[in-house]
């Protein structure tokens, strides 16, 4: 098993705004002015895009369509997964405007360009009972070590994350990882903001996690599968530095992928911890994480399906 891949779907916005249906438990959303809102973010993705093949990361971009009204749909990673297995794995979205993402015309351009689909796994039905596992945004998978871990909350079903777990043979380590918004500790929306698993490391916000006897059992398995962890504080959180994911570039070389926000507010030493492992990308995708809650990991969709 690999933890980390050279290929990444990625989808270009066509109408992206702040998603007024996600924002009533997504804490990091902001309203911005303006009628150029998706042709700034547009920009902001195809630099983004850029960034990543300069150093060698195959990237699989597909297009929005604006009849379907996606404002999220630049953020794929919530609704699908791809496994070295050939198995894909769709899921249960909490706003009802994001399930129209699940395009499964994409995974046309995916076998195009020489992947093999052997299985789709469909929990969507689970929609039906207003139940909700959104994904990697939900789910931080440690696929060398088989572990799932997954921050409970209105998005995250205990229940079907241990379903998961046992279709996809995954470990779970379930906790529960909170916010302060107006004083109140609020449970956080999605683990991926909180935690980035990476093949030698990870970067975590413990401090998120209020229940000693949980965060003693995140560390636990963190320490179990010898990850160096590295701590990050809520309020660099808030800057999406939790919001990362390590991915292969050309000639084999790591990179950890995170937003310049994310990198300005990383510590002299926190820099110096991910760069023992690997080098740092990061660009600039303010726009995004403003109006849309998620930054640079949510945008990217990890392909780990065989060669055809």
């Amino acid at each position: 098993m690999r933890q980390i891949t050279d290929t990444i779907l990625m989808v270009r916005p066509v109408g992206f705004r702040m998603n007024e249906q996600t924002a009533v438990n997504n804490y990091f959303q902001t309203k911005l002015e303006g009628d150029d809102i998706n042709e700034i973010a547009t920009q902001e993705f195809d630099l983004f895009v850029d960034k990543l093949r300069s150093v060698g990361v195959n990237v699989v971009v597909v297009d929005d369509v604006p009849e379907d009204d996606t404002p999220d749909s630049i953020f794929p990673n919530n609704w699908v997964s791809f496994h070295e297995d050939g198995q894909v794995a769709l899921y249960p979205m909490f706003a009802e405007n994001r399930r129209k993402e699940r395009r499964l015309e994409y995974f046309a351009k995916l076998e195009e360009a020489g992947f093999k689909i052997s299985d789709i796994v469909d929990y969507t039905i689970a929609e039906e009972d207003d139940v909700f596992l959104e994904g990697t945004g939900s789910l931080i998978l440690d696929r060398v070590n088989q572990k799932a871990y997954c921050a409970i909350s209105p998005r995250a079903d205990e229940d079907l994350l241990i379903e998961f777990c046992e279709d996809f043979e995954f470990t779970p380590v379930i906790f529960n990882a909170y916010q302060t918004v107006d004083d109140k500790r609020l449970p956080i929306y999605h683990t991926n903001v909180m935690m980035c698993v990476a093949d030698e490391f990870t970067v975590i916000c413990l401090d998120t996690i209020d229940d000693k006897k949980e965060r003693k059992n995140v560390v636990k398995h963190l320490k179990m599968d010898e990850k160096e962890i590295i701590s990050i504080s809520e309020e660099q959180m808030h800057e999406f530095a939790g919001n990362m994911l390590q991915v292969q570039g050309g000639e084999g070389k790591k990179y950890l992928v995170m937003s310049a926000r994310a990198h300005r507010s990383l510590t002299e030493d926190q820099i110096s911890r991910i760069e023992k492992h690997c080098q740092i990308l990061s660009s600039e995708i303010k726009t995004i994480e403003t109006c849309g809650g998620g930054s640079a990991r949510c945008m990217m969709a990890e392909v780990f399906l065989p060669k055809a």
